[in-house]
């Protein structure tokens, strides 16, 4: 409690302190070599009290493809022969590295609560537990810094996998769910592996973080696709899905937190898997900015805002509520009820959304490796 006063002093300057006070940690959707070296990184964990930073390969395929900051290292490792995976390896983990050793002091101060950088896993694997958790072992330890979180796509086949990554001591982002079903069968596998590795003596479960990225627009985005082709009786149900969807996800989390199972692991130093609200940029201009950061204020969430959305909210932000409130988890039931009337399966929309989330992280990844090949050859 004492460092949480001390942070809410720090970043009092910024209005991102209102999400601190609420027990919610603000992260950066976002990371280029440029943020990391001209101190802009370090401005926002400074003064603005940002405590995490995520990555995915939409981000780095874009900063590859349109930055320049990487352009004589490519050419660099092309000249040894290097084959374009090996290329972004070398480029992601060391910007990863230079992340992590910025949030460091975040890391210490929090006591491992704060402070992760995430890396994710190659995205054609989602579907493979054997060698998702070989890659998860991989990179953990290639980055080799104790706030590095591997992100792992949330796929029913890669549950096994989060579990068996966790029992090892590894920090998960579990990443791309879209609904209360698979958020529950993450918290299974997330309490299965911490529960293996209290069995382990090797491993300190205070120091083992997870997060469960949750994703907020692009569940609204699908589901106000679907309620204007049913008619526009169903107009006023628009553009509430996405945060019902996460307040009821939260539930879930609050249910959790106070049972046995959870109860026995925090006896023995365990944290709390928190609950990550991810896509938080909305996707129509007819809604308000930070409307996913001004509505999905929790306790024990993160909220991994894009240098847009962290630079409006800083702007104009403000807090509306909290998930935790009775008033907030009956509004989510209302809604979540009103949209099954309506027609729309909120369960067929979540599968839908994983297969082109995967679709997009993998064909972001592809291009990634197409930009790095092509600027190899003119090396």
């Amino acid at each position: 409690m004492q460092s949480e006063t001390h942070d809410v002093a720090l970043y009092a300057q910024s209005r991102l302190n209102l999400l601190a006070r609420a027990g919610q940690s603000a992260w950066l959707d976002f990371i280029t070599r440029d943020l990391l070296r001209n101190g802009e990184l370090a401005q926002l964990i400074e003064s603005d009290g940002v405590s995490g930073v995520t990555s995915n390969p939409s981000i780095f395929q874009k900063a590859v493809a349109e930055g320049t900051a990487y352009g004589s290292l490519i050419d660099g490792y092309a000249q040894r022969g290097m084959a374009p995976l090996q290329v972004y390896e070398a480029l992601a983990i060391t910007d990863i590295r230079e992340a992590c050793d910025l949030l460091a002091p975040v890391y210490e101060r929090t006591q491992a609560r704060d402070g992760y950088v995430s890396l994710e896993v190659n995205p054609h694997l989602a579907h493979d537990p054997s060698a998702t958790l070989l890659e998860a072992r991989r990179l953990f330890s290639a980055v080799a810094r104790p706030n590095v979180m591997i992100k792992i796509p949330g796929t029913v086949a890669a549950l096994s996998a989060i579990t068996q990554a966790l029992a090892d001591g590894i920090n998960i982002n579990v990443t791309l769910i879209f609904s209360v079903e698979r958020y529950e069968q993450v918290l299974e596998a997330w309490l299965g592996g911490l529960e293996e590795a209290a069995r382990k003596s090797t491993q300190r479960l205070s120091r083992i973080a997870s997060v469960a990225s949750f994703f907020i627009s692009r569940v609204d985005t699908a589901v106000d696709a679907r309620l204007q082709a049913l008619g526009h009786e169903h107009a006023a149900l628009q553009g509430l899905a996405g945060i019902a969807n996460a307040a009821s996800a939260y539930g879930r989390f609050l249910n959790m937190r106070e049972g046995a199972r959870f109860r026995a692991l925090a006896a023995q130093g365990a944290q709390v898997q928190r609950p990550l609200w991810a896509s938080t940029s909305p996707k129509s201009a007819a809604y308000r900015d930070v409307v996913y950061v001004e509505g999905l204020v929790a306790a024990d969430t993160v909220n991994t805002l894009p240098p847009q959305t962290l630079q409006a909210f800083r702007d104009h932000g403000e807090l509306r509520g909290d998930l935790a409130q009775a008033t907030a988890q009956v509004d989510a039931v209302r809604v979540l009820n009103a949209l099954s009337a309506a027609g729309v399966d909120l369960n067929a929309v979540a599968a839908q959304l994983e297969r082109d989330g995967l679709k997009l992280f993998a064909d972001a990844f592809d291009s990634l490796l197409q930009t790095i090949s092509r600027k190899s050859a003119a090396a």
